[in-house]
């Protein structure tokens, strides 16, 4: 049975053709009553441009899957889709000491709003659309047969959204021997315990993870402080770097014990180091009161906005967290301070940091100028995958009379 033809209603044939793989409903010449999941035909004059399923939940009402008219969405372009993926990981990354690592970035590998990440034996999927739903079981059995050491697939509930970096949503066993309720991994020889059922995004921030080995590498002999510790990436690496000492906070009390559960896990003395249950701005604000101050500070706060209406308030967001953040931070010192907010762009965060060390008044040396991992990789025609900022900063000056 041929696919449903919707046309084009704007001149946008030519970015779809160059790889974009968004359609949405104004696009469209007329959008049809289908159920989620119909796999339909995008037309432009009659002359085919690319195939995709459907979303009649979602403004985007079309993602696309493939340009290649002759090839047919089933089964087997899901396992070759993925087996693609599989494939860059594997030309790529170091996975000696890593077991732990994104395997389908949605848009970037052809698989528009799937995100499949792999924790040591198990697999954690994420849908971000309801058109994905119906082709959930094919996906499963792509995924079973590419990466057949597969122990067990957990399911985090499907998003209607358009953004890769939602908020956490409880997980279940979608297939196989049930995942424990955490699940160790090693992350470049380092031991983690990641929560696949309840912990944010799939369990862990995958995408720190060259960020975290870099942290390693600069906390020798420094008083390190970790702001939104989460479960301890970032102060663990410190601390195994040789630094004087860490301190951890995040809100989430469970997150912090597991934070301290996670020194353990490497051999680190917990006692040996601080860990607060605490809300980060009220804690900087604290400690800047007290005159304490730290050689190397780490900020990594969740996205500051979920829709484009919210970035001027997120810009704003982040120059007030990094100008207290400096507050505390010696001269000679080290930010560390990261963006995961898609809709806010590196000039847009560089500017940011740059009005918080005016506010300071101190001066900062940009050091290191990072974004995602490979296995995050980022379609060039789709500039919102291009989510991640990461910068080091050094602080050169007292604060200015």
């Amino acid at each position: 049975m041929a696919n449903l033809k919707l046309s084009l209603a704007k001149d946008l044939a030519r970015h779809l053709r160059a790889g974009h793989p968004w359609v949405f409903k104004q696009a469209l010449v007329q959008v049809p009553k289908l159920p989620a999941g119909a796999i339909v035909d995008i037309v432009d004059k009659g002359r085919f441009v690319a195939r995709g399923y459907f979303d009649p939940h979602s403004a985007i009402c079309v993602r696309v899957l493939t340009r290649d008219e002759a090839e047919t969405v089933d089964g087997a372009f899901f396992r070759r889709r993925i087996a693609r993926a599989l494939a860059l990981r594997e030309t790529l990354l170091e996975r000696r000491e890593t077991d732990a690592y994104r395997l389908v970035h949605g848009e970037a590998d052809g698989l528009p709003g799937v995100i499949v990440d792999l924790y040591s034996s198990w697999a954690v999927i994420k849908l971000y659309s309801a058109g994905l739903t119906p082709h959930r079981e094919a996906i499963l059995s792509a995924l079973r047969a590419v990466v057949p050491s597969l122990k067990g697939i957990v399911g985090r509930d499907e998003l209607d959204r358009e953004d890769l970096e939602g908020d956490a949503a409880p997980g279940r066993m979608l297939w196989g021997e049930k995942a424990p309720e955490t699940v160790a991994i090693r992350e470049n020889g380092v031991r983690f315990l990641v929560d696949l059922y309840a912990g944010q995004k799939t369990g862990f921030f995958l995408d720190q993870r060259d960020n975290r080995r870099l942290v390693r590498d600069l906390a020798q002999g420094r008083e390190v402080l970790n702001c939104y510790a989460y479960t301890g990436g970032f102060s663990v690496n410190a601390a195994l770097g040789g630094a004087k000492q860490v301190t951890s906070v995040d809100l989430d009390e469970d997150t912090i014990a597991l934070c301290r559960q996670n020194f353990k896990e490497n051999g680190l003395s917990a006692e040996a180091h601080d860990f607060l249950a605490s809300d980060v701005l009220e804690t900087l604000k604290t400690f800047a009161a007290q005159g304490r101050t730290f050689d190397l500070v780490i900020l990594d706060p969740p996205a500051f906005a979920k829709s484009q209406k919210a970035v001027d308030a997120a810009v704003s967001g982040y120059a007030s967290l990094n100008r207290v953040a400096l507050s505390v931070l010696k001269e000679g010192g080290l930010l560390c301070t990261a963006s995961c907010t898609a809709r806010v762009s590196a000039e847009q965060f560089f500017d940011a940091v740059k009005e918080a060390a005016f506010k300071a008044e101190v001066d900062l040396q940009l050091v290191h100028q990072r974004f995602q991992p490979p296995d995050h990789p980022v379609l060039l025609q789709f500039g919102q995958g291009k989510y991640l900022k990461f910068f080091v900063l050094r602080r050169t000056s007292e604060p200015r009379a």
